[in-house]
C-alpha cells in the first residue's frame, strides 16, 4: 500500500512539473476561427505588435484621406510567397480601393529571366536575355532592385509590355538600371519607311533539246555560274523541258518597306529615366538606346496621374534575407521607389537552411542596417513566416522560433509584427489549412485562395491598427 502512495504521488508531481503546452485541438479550433471565416471579426490591438511603430506612416494616410493630394509608397519584400503576386495584389487592392489607386508600381520581366511572375502584367521580347538571381552565389551581375539580374550585350531587341489589368493603366513608367545609366529608349508605336531602290529582272527560259547551259548563259549575257547558283544546280547537266530563273542585266523599280520604332522623349532624375504620357498607356516597348553598348535592366515603375497609394511588391523564389544583403545595388536602387513604408516577407527558406533563430535575426538586423544606411529611414512592418513543414513531413519549428523572435524584439528594434504565423494556426494548425485547401502540395506554398486569405487578413490587422492610431489622435 505505501508503495503505492509513493507510485502515485511520483506520478503526480511529475505530470505537473512539465511546462504547460497548447493543446493542439484548441489551437485548430482557433485557427479555424481566424482563416476559415468569411466574415471581418474585430482585431484586437495586438494583430500588429509594436503598431505604433506605424504612427508616421499612418499620420501620412490621415493626411492624404483630408487632402487627397500626395502618393503613397508601399514595398512589400519577400520570397516566393511574394514573387507570384497573389498575396500582394489582395493587399494592393484592398488598400488601394480605401486610399486611392496612384499606380502599380514595380513590375519586372519575370518571363525574360524564365520565371514566374505577376498575372497583372506580360513581357515579351524578340530576343532572349541572360539572367541571374540573388540566391545563387555572389556573381558581378547586374542584380539590384528586382533581385535578379537581367541583361544583354547587344541590342537588336524590342521588349513589349502589355499591362492585362485595365485598373493599372499608367501615366508615368520609369526605368531603373545600374547607377541609372541612360541604356533603354521607349516607344509606343512604329512608323514604317518606304525607300525607292531597283532590282535586277527576273525572266524564264524552258531548256530546248540539245541545248547546253553555257549556251543560254551567252544568250543572256550572264554567267554559268549565276545560272546555277539561282537555280540550285550542282553541275552544269540540264534536261530538256525544265525552266530556268534568269538574272537579267536590266533593271525595275522596287519600293523597300522599313518598319522602325519611334522614340518617345525621355526625362531624367537621380533614379531613373521615365517618360510622362497625357494618355493613359497599357502597351510601350522598350528598346535599345542608341548610345549603350549593354543593357541592364532591374525594373519598372508604373505610375498614375492621380494620388493614392502605390503598392509595390519584390520577391525572389528560395530568397533569404542573406540574398538581398549580398549585393548593395539593391539597397542603393531602394530609393527609387521613395518608400514610406516597408513590409518584410522573409523566413521560410532560412528554416530550410536549419538555420537557428538567433542567426536569422541577426541577418534580418543586417537588412535593416543596410536599408537606413541609404537614409531611408521609413516604418517596418515584419510579417512572421507562415506555417510549413520541412519535406513535407516534420513541424518547421524554426519558423516557431523565428516567430516567436521576431515579436520579442519589436519593441527594442522599433518594428512592427504582423504574426502570419499565429493568424494562420502555428504550429498545429496546418492539417486544417490543408483540409480548407490553403497551402499547397508541398505543404509550403500556398494556393491562390491561401495567398489572397493572407492579403486578406493582412489588411484587416493593418486597416484595424490604423483605425485604433485614428481614435486615438
Amino acid at each position: 500500500m505505501t508503495r503505492l502512495i509513493i507510485l502515485f504521488c511520483c506520478l503526480f508531481f511529475s505530470t505537473n512539473d512539465k511546462p504547460k503546452t497548447t493543446d493542439s485541438h484548441s489551437i485548430e479550433k482557433n485557427m479555424i476561427q481566424k482563416v476559415d471565416s468569411a466574415a471581418i471579426e474585430p482585431i484586437s490591438d495586438q494583430d500588429i505588435y509594436n503598431a505604433k511603430a506605424l504612427e508616421s506612416f499612418f499620420k501620412k494616410l490621415q493626411e492624404n484621406e483630408k487632402h487627397n493630394n500626395q502618393k503613397i509608397n508601399i514595398v512589400h519584400i519577400g520570397d516566393s510567397h511574394i514573387q507570384g503576386d497573389l498575396m500582394t495584389n489582395e493587399i494592393r487592392k484592398n488598400l488601394q480601393q480605401k486610399f486611392g489607386n496612384a499606380g502599380r508600381g514595380l513590375v519586372f520581366p519575370y518571363q525574360l529571366a524564365k520565371t514566374n511572375g505577376s498575372y497583372n502584367e506580360r513581357f515579351r521580347s524578340n530576343r532572349t536575355w541572360e539572367s541571374y538571381r540573388n540566391i545563387h552565389p555572389f556573381k558581378n551581375v547586374p542584380i539590384g532592385l528586382s533581385g535578379i539580374g537581367l541583361w544583354r550585350d547587344s541590342g537588336g531587341f524590342a521588349v513589349e509590355l502589355n499591362v492585362k489589368d485595365p485598373a493599372y493603366k499608367f501615366n508615368t513608367i520609369r526605368i531603373i538600371t545600374p547607377r541609372n545609366q541612360n541604356m533603354f529608349d521607349l516607344a509606343t508605336s512604329s512608323q514604317t519607311n518606304i525607300i525607292q531602290s531597283t532590282e535586277r529582272k527576273v525572266i524564264t527560259h524552258k531548256i530546248k533539246k540539245g541545248e547546253a547551259i553555257s549556251t543560254i548563259a551567252d544568250k543572256y549575257n550572264v554567267s554559268v555560274a549565276e545560272i546555277k547558283r539561282n537555280n540550285h544546280l550542282k553541275s552544269d547537266n540540264i534536261r530538256a523541258g525544265r525552266v530556268l530563273k534568269i538574272q537579267t542585266n536590266e533593271t525595275k523599280p522596287k519600293a523597300i518597306k522599313n518598319s522602325a520604332f519611334v522614340s518617345l522623349d525621355l526625362e531624367s532624375d537621380s533614379f531613373s529615366h521615365y517618360y510622362n504620357s497625357e494618355k493613359a498607356l497599357d502597351k510601350i516597348f522598350l528598346i535599345p538606346n542608341k548610345d549603350a553598348s549593354k543593357y541592364e535592366l532591374n525594373g519598372i515603375v508604373l505610375e498614375k496621374d492621380s494620388p493614392g497609394l502605390i503598392y509595390s511588391s519584390i520577391g525572389v523564389n528560395g530568397s533569404k534575407f542573406s540574398d538581398y544583403n549580398k549585393y548593395p545595388l539593391f539597397f542603393e536602387q531602394l530609393k527609387a521607389l521613395h518608400p514610406d513604408m516597408l513590409v518584410l516577407s522573409l523566413g521560410t527558406n532560412e528554416s530550410y537552411d536549419h538555420m537557428e533563430a538567433p542567426a536569422y535575426i541577426e541577418q534580418l538586423r543586417q537588412f535593416i542596417k543596410k536599408v537606413k544606411e541609404q537614409n531611408i529611414h521609413v516604418p517596418i512592418i515584419i510579417s512572421t513566416p507562415a506555417p510549413s513543414l520541412l519535406k513535407a513531413k516534420r513541424t518547421n519549428t524554426y519558423i516557431f522560433d523565428y516567430a516567436r523572435s521576431i515579436i520579442q524584439i519589436a519593441e527594442s528594434d522599433n518594428v512592427a509584427v504582423w504574426d502570419l504565423y499565429d493568424e494562420f494556426g502555428g504550429m498545429h494548425g496546418i492539417n486544417q489549412l490543408k483540409l480548407q485547401g490553403l497551402i499547397g502540395p508541398d505543404w509550403v506554398h500556398y494556393s491562390k485562395k491561401g495567398y489572397e486569405k493572407q492579403g486578406d487578413l493582412f489588411t484587416q490587422a493593418f486597416l484595424s491598427a490604423y483605425n485604433n492610431f485614428k481614435l486615438k489622435n
